[in-house]
């Protein structure tokens, strides 16, 4: 086995930078978003996937995609959105085992009372912290590492 490349003192403060960064940056969005909407992140990632697709839908399996999550978690937490009314589910006309994720009226609501918070808390805890060439360097770092870890081209940064 080949000695492990360990990392030099450059490197390790950018991995353990970023990982802290993540952790807290996401802890601390999160709590806004709860606060200020009563959303969780992963209830913001789907009426935001659903207000960006054709006619307010998509597949579920195109969502657990796009989430990285199990087709069986996400039809769990679909599940509790249905029962809050911010999402339906229909059948897939192509596919009789299919399901498609429509956003109701009430999670169109939502998410369009929410949005404008929780772009303020991100730019608070993020954005505005940055220098545009800071944002651009981030920008193509992003860019970079979804390449490699995005199998098929797609790099999840779509809005």
């Amino acid at each position: 086995m080949a000695e492990p490349r360990w990392l030099d003192d450059a490197e390790f403060r950018a991995w353990i930078g970023y990982r802290r960064m993540r952790l807290l940056l996401d802890a601390e969005v999160g709590r806004d978003l709860l606060a200020d909407s009563g959303l969780s992140m992963p209830d913001y990632d789907v009426l935001s996937a659903l207000t960006s697709s054709e006619g307010h839908r998509r597949r579920l399996t195109e969502l657990a995609d796009r989430m990285l999550w199990s087709k069986s978690r996400l039809s769990r937490h679909i599940s509790r959105m249905e029962e809050r009314g911010l999402v339906a589910r229909e059948e897939c006309e192509n596919d009789a085992r299919g399901a498609v994720v429509v956003l109701t009226q009430d999670g169109l609501r939502t998410i369009q009372e929410a949005a404008p918070l929780h772009v303020e808390s991100v730019r608070r805890h993020f954005i505005d912290l940055l220098s545009p060439e800071q944002l651009d360097a981030l920008g193509a770092i992003a860019e970079s590492v979804l390449a490699h870890l995005v199998p098929y081209g797609a790099s999840g940064m779509e809005r």
